[in-house]
């Protein structure tokens, strides 16, 4: 029944990406433009994260921050990580539309639009424990259980069992829960939040001058 869901679930994936690129395109092209007019640097960022069967791909999103942010310093250990956020940054992590070309990734098969939130490369740790529960072995997502259940503030334990629930009661309902809650936690603007946990999440800007 999972393998026959996971094909099901891509179809719908693929389908729905395309439709938002297609219905979001005019979004996109503003972005774009309101980005290069604001700061200095590209337009998109890229980071490698960890998918289905712990296999390495480049996560894209929308570049927030300026481009003379301190290469290898986590924000969290910054003195002052706002100076870095750009002006259009900040509105793009607040209604999470950083997120938007993710939609790419989720066309070419490395993310689905619910899933566990891939894990930085280098989250040794949350990938290891999220292997207890089988958390590695289905496709990463925009937006997941773990996400709308306690977001950064969890531990790593809790939110890899979180992953684990999500597993054992994946199906359309499940993501259909998801979805829902990640919708009403943008209109909250609580955002969709990162793969990381805690601290370990903010080192996902330390490579942000590494964008494409």
């Amino acid at each position: 029944m999972i393998k026959i869901y996971l094909i099901i679930k891509r179809m719908i994936d693929f389908i729905l990406a395309l439709l938002g690129m297609i219905i979001f395109s005019p979004v996109f092209l503003i972005l774009i433009i309101a980005i290069k007019l604001d700061s200095k640097g590209p337009v998109f960022f890229k980071q490698k994260r960890v998918g289905i069967h712990k296999t390495h791909f480049n996560i894209l999103k929308f570049r927030t921050m300026s481009i003379d942010a301190p290469k290898d310093t986590p924000t969290h250990l910054l003195g002052n990580p706002e100076q870095y956020i750009t002006r259009i940054g900040k509105l793009l992590r607040k209604t999470s539309l950083d997120e938007l070309p993710q939609v790419i990734n989720i066309l070419c098969g490395t993310m689905s639009i619910i899933g566990p939130r891939p894990a930085l490369w280098n989250q040794y740790d949350l990938i290891k424990e999220r292997d207890k529960y089988g958390a590695n072995n289905v496709p990463v997502g925009l937006t997941g259980w773990a996400q709308i259940n306690g977001r950064d503030e969890l531990p790593i334990e809790a939110k890899a069992k979180l992953d684990g629930e999500y597993v054992k009661k994946m199906g359309f309902m499940m993501d259909a829960k998801c979805c829902f809650g990640t919708i009403f936690s943008v209109l909250k603007s609580d955002g969709v939040i990162e793969g990381g946990t805690g601290a370990l999440e903010h080192k996902e800007t330390a490579d942000e001058n590494k964008e494409v």
